[in-house]
């Protein structure tokens, strides 16, 4: 279902967007290669302070490449979800209008046409849902299929795609992490 996301989603006028957390990356000072002197390695202080650690959320458009990141030092709920919608919302904003001729019953099948083959499929939807817009990829955390999240989703036009257990590389915002985490600890 996601490989059909990356391949059609767009084609069929649907945003395709992952979202993902990563870290914990711990926030002492790192070693750059600009500032060390020549012939001498990195050296690391002698006491390691513990000023404890971030994660990095992200939202990235593997159509065009644009990335949303956002640092946070805790990952509840209550931290990464208002940010989500906050920029879901302005991304649903910027999207197309959905086609006006679209009936229920149309609208309705082709929801469920992007539900076809998932094992779990959330029993939340209701008959008169609102045009499908975006197709969101995201990790298989408890913490994204909350009744109130996932209600969100739906509301907004939003289904979410959750990658299976072990199929985090389906993901694509995985990848942009490590080349924005490599790029940024070597103060590029």
């Amino acid at each position: 279902m996601i490989e059909r996301a990356y391949e059609m989603g767009e084609g069929l006028g649907l945003a395709v967007w992952g979202v993902d957390e990563a870290g914990p990356y711990s926030t002492v000072p790192y070693p750059a290669y600009p500032w060390q002197p020549e012939d001498q390695p990195g050296r690391y202080p002698h006491e390691y302070p513990r000023d404890g650690t971030t994660k990095i959320l992200t939202l990235f458009h593997p159509a065009t490449g644009q990335v949303r990141v956002q640092g946070v030092t805790s990952t509840t709920k209550a931290v990464i979800h208002p940010w989500f919608e906050e920029q879901l919302s302005q991304i649903v904003a910027t999207l197309p209008p959905p086609n006006p001729d679209l009936n229920p019953v149309s609208n309705r099948i082709f929801w469920e046409s992007w539900r076809e083959g998932v094992k779990a499929k959330p029993t939340l939807l209701s008959h008169d849902r609102p045009p499908l817009r975006m197709l969101l990829i995201l990790d298989n955390l408890a913490g994204h299929k909350t009744p109130d999240f996932v209600l969100w989703l739906f509301h907004h036009g939003v289904l979410p795609l959750s990658t299976p257990l072990s199929g985090s590389w389906l993901n694509m915002t995985e990848s942009i992490q490590r080349i924005l985490k490599r790029r940024a600890l070597d103060t590029q």
